[in-house]
């Protein structure tokens, strides 16, 4: 039996949520729609500012960087957090589907009817142009004993969260890329222009690639770095919540994007091995994936690169 839920609610700060610009309610969101949703919560302690400012000024060879498991032990979640929501989850007829105190999270599921009686919000269908998706208005409320506990709920809206800024235009028939320079520089003449160390090549390191759509061809890899002279680098794609290496054919959008990123990483680090986090375009799918490269003990990235240079309409303070 389920425990009686507390009816006391606080708004969750930075959770405020507007329509997109031009959009239309085409009606309510389906009751019965199964969904997924990320509740973070905070640090088991707080990371003074004046310790993120001496990290962020010291020498990268005078910096001390944490093993995965010490950031989990000192920095992680409490593990009594993670059980009060927990304990919410079913007081509301949630399923947990995972916790994870390294991550600081518990993923829930749930009917859209529940999760909006969980989250005091109202989740309705709208369509802005040619998006339609799953949205809100204003903030998300949760009881008062999480409150101080939980610091942002993903995936209750499902709005993009960024858009492809890799053109190519069309000139007789084939496409060339919209640069305004004479002819386009390879990624190593570029590591050459901003002193890249010749004798570094990234092996026994990971690379890590966050990815919101689109995808890459093995084929379309051995062409390019054929081309350069370099030996394919190993690549693997790193399906994260139902989001895949799904190339459109298209290389003016996403396809460009991912080839771009793959290419620039391989061709300086052509030792490293690259792993390609592949999430859906929604503020769920970014944390989801970030968290995942972040925590990945069987490829433990060093690096994370972050595509999508502009997310746009993206959390605040939430994340942090």
């Amino acid at each position: 039996m389920a425990r009686k839920a507390s009816k006391a609610r606080i708004a969750l700060k930075g959770s405020e949520k507007k329509p997109l610009k031009g959009a239309q309610i085409v009606g309510a969101a389906r009751r019965d729609e199964r969904i997924e949703v990320t509740v973070l919560v905070r640090r088991r302690q707080g990371i003074p500012d004046r310790v993120l400012a001496a990290a962020t000024r010291a020498d990268v060879r005078a910096r001390k960087h944490l093993s995965r498991e010490e950031l989990r032990e000192k920095f992680g979640a409490d593990p009594a957090d993670l059980a009060q929501v927990e304990a919410f989850a079913e007081n509301h007829g949630l399923d947990v589907v995972r916790a994870s105190r390294a991550e600081r999270m518990v993923r829930l599921s749930g009917s859209v009817q529940a999760m909006q009686e969980a989250f005091g919000v109202r989740l309705r269908t709208y369509r802005a142009g040619k998006q339609v998706y799953r949205g809100r208005t204003g903030a998300i409320r949760v009881p008062a004993v999480l409150a101080k506990i939980v610091t942002g709920v993903f995936g209750l809206d499902n709005r993009r969260q960024a858009r492809a800024h890799f053109h190519l235009r069309e000139q007789r028939g084939r496409f060339g890329a919209r640069a305004g320079s004479v002819r386009a520089f390879t990624p190593v003449e570029v590591g050459r222009l901003y002193q890249f160390p010749p004798n570094l090549d990234g092996s026994g390191e990971c690379i890590a690639i966050l990815e919101l759509g689109g995808g890459y061809r093995k084929k379309d890899l051995v062409t390019y770095f054929g081309s350069l002279g370099i030996p394919v680098p190993s690549v693997t794609a790193v399906s994260v919540q139902g989001g895949h290496n799904s190339p459109t054919g298209k290389p003016s959008g996403p396809d460009g994007e991912v080839m771009l990123d793959i290419e620039v990483a391989g061709a300086v680090a052509p030792g490293a091995k690259i792993a390609v986090y592949f999430a859906p375009n929604t503020d769920d799918g970014f944390i989801g994936a970030l968290s995942a490269a972040i925590h990945d003990t069987l490829r433990q990235p060093s690096v994370v690169s972050i595509s999508w240079g502009n997310l746009e309409r993206l959390w605040t303070s939430q994340a942090v």
